[in-house]
């Protein structure tokens, strides 16, 4: 049987996290024993009051009713995000249907800043959640029961799903069909929307890779940056240097332990993390710019191998692949950038055509949690 899918709807909902979704699921078919197409899904765009909604944009869309004799539940259950969620009184009411409904449905997902509605329903505590990067630290903040992943392009926590925004409301919709009537099916849908089954790495290739600002971050988030400060401003200008913890512990006159200690208590991460956060930030921002791969490795510390891998498993692109995808216009002429060499071991590897696409790995609140813990006890023993 057809499984019946509600995506809810509000005033101020983002169209392309409704329309997505909808024209995913709506083009999943399969061939019956008599060999007949027929859809998949039954998909119903559902106004959580009244009888429809408008989009963020000025759409409005005409809700699928619903009657009392209509006892069938929801197989799924779509969040869509946009600015309306934003408001109390919508993400309340969205959060009121959603709790309503929770408990016949097999599986409830959120795109982009739905998040904010299902979090607010409690059913999230303890769980891993991504969003938009631009809005993870923010739903961190207002929910910090959740564990949220700001680089994944979405996450599945028991029947629970989370995605971020825009475009990755699609990538969603078709791991949901193939999770449900295989990757056949999904794949015929995604070719017909011409986009891919899974696409490589996560959100942070798509994050604006600025330069870190420390007296931008204290006025954004209550944070006492303290000595820490100018030591923040020093590493931004040093970053090719030794930056190792004992160099940075000194510089701030503290012990080892100490300074790993109030260092993560101020920024949230372990120095050793942030350090390569901002120096793989630095390479993106470099490499949008038109700068040569080489030469952006050796002048950040990098190994070339080692930034070979550690790029492509952040970014699912290797350096001169992002650099095509995300140079500048008013960059430089593009410069032929790093790629594996005969002198390189991997090189092959990774360009293989057997290559496998990587584990997202997301660099977040309660993965910097584990990696300060493993840290602080190492320092310990």
């Amino acid at each position: 049987m057809s499984k019946r899918i509600a995506i809810l709807g509000y005033d101020g909902v983002a169209a392309i996290n409704v329309v997505g979704p909808l024209e995913a699921f709506s083009n999943a078919h399969k061939i019956n024993d008599a060999g007949v197409e027929e859809s998949c899904y039954r998909v119903s765009t559902i106004a959580c009051s009244g009888h429809q909604f408008t989009s963020d944009t000025g759409i409005t869309f005409r809700a699928s009713p619903l009657t009392e004799d209509d006892q069938e539940p929801f197989d799924t259950i779509i969040i869509p995000g946009g600015s309306g969620m934003l408001r109390t009184d919508t993400c309340a009411e969205v959060s009121r249907w959603v709790t309503a409904h929770a408990t016949s449905a097999r599986r409830i997902a959120s795109i982009c800043t739905g998040i904010y509605a299902l979090a607010s329903t409690g059913l999230m505590d303890g769980r891993r959640v991504t969003t938009h990067w631009e809005r993870a630290r923010e739903v961190s903040q207002r929910f910090p029961k959740l564990k949220v992943e700001e680089s994944a392009i979405f996450l599945k926590d028991g029947k629970f799903y989370t995605s971020a925004g825009a475009t990755a409301g699609i990538d969603l919709s078709l791991a949901l069909i193939d999770e449900d009537f295989g990757q056949e099916v999904a794949l015929r849908v995604a070719r017909r929307l011409l986009v891919y089954l899974a696409r490589d790495g996560g959100q942070e290739q798509y994050s604006e890779p600025a330069r870190f600002d420390v007296d931008n971050e204290a006025s954004r988030y209550p944070i006492n940056i303290g000595r820490m400060g100018s030591l923040m401003r020093w590493i931004t200008t040093h970053l090719g240097e030794d930056l190792r913890l004992d160099k940075l512990a000194k510089r701030v006159l503290l012990t080892r332990q100490d300074f790993v200690v109030q260092f993560t208590e101020t920024f949230g991460v372990s120095p050793g993390l942030f350090v390569k956060n901002l120096r793989f930030n630095e390479a993106r921002r470099r490499l949008a710019e038109g700068e040569d791969a080489a030469a952006i490795a050796k002048g950040l510390g990098f190994r070339c191998d080692y930034f070979i891998q550690e790029f492509r498993r952040r970014y699912g692109a290797l350096p001169d692949e992002y650099q095509r995808r995300f140079r500048s216009v008013s960059a430089t002429p593009e410069i032929e950038g790093l790629s594996p060499s005969s002198s390189n071991p991997s090189g092959d590897q990774l360009r293989s055509s057997t290559y496998q696409r990587p584990r997202i790995v997301s660099f977040t609140r309660c993965v910097r949690s584990r990696a300060v813990s493993s840290e602080l006890q190492a320092l310990a023993g």
